[in-house]
């Protein structure tokens, strides 16, 4: 069977819209699938995370360093306020564990660098 052309042109236009949404359908604006690999190497290298967080992200000095699952001591975990607390870290004395977290982990990575680790540690708290 044959679809009439205006058929074809209406079916044609929409799909690239239907498709949009489901390729970007759980990420918070602005962050992409890439973002979330770079911020896994970040993670695992560069950015020092890995030295409190553990290369899996379960956690090196207790539960309250884990990053896999929904609890968040610092933040709401929207990837927004990630980006705030890798970029600014946790006192001491803001601490709700007593182990502080330096800024950007205590490494040099960039503002862009932070993003991705961002990224990267939304995704993988969301993981059950």
């Amino acid at each position: 069977m044959r679809m009439p052309p205006r058929l074809v042109l209406l079916v044609g236009a929409l799909l690239p819209a239907l498709a949009a949404p489901v390729l970007a359908q759980g990420l918070p604006p602005g962050v992409t699938q890439d973002m979330i690999e770079k911020g896994k190497a970040i993670f695992t290298g560069a950015g020092n995370c890995y030295a409190c967080h553990g290369q899996n992200a379960e956690g090196m000095l207790g539960p309250t360093t884990k990053l896999v699952d929904h609890q968040w001591l610092h933040s709401d975990g929207s990837y927004p306020s990630i980006v705030a607390y890798i970029k600014k870290g946790v006192t001491k004395e803001e601490s709700k564990s007593g182990v502080p977290m330096p800024p950007r982990g205590g490494s040099n990575i960039t503002d862009e660098q932070v993003a991705q680790v961002a990224a990267y540690v939304w995704s993988i708290s969301r993981k059950k």
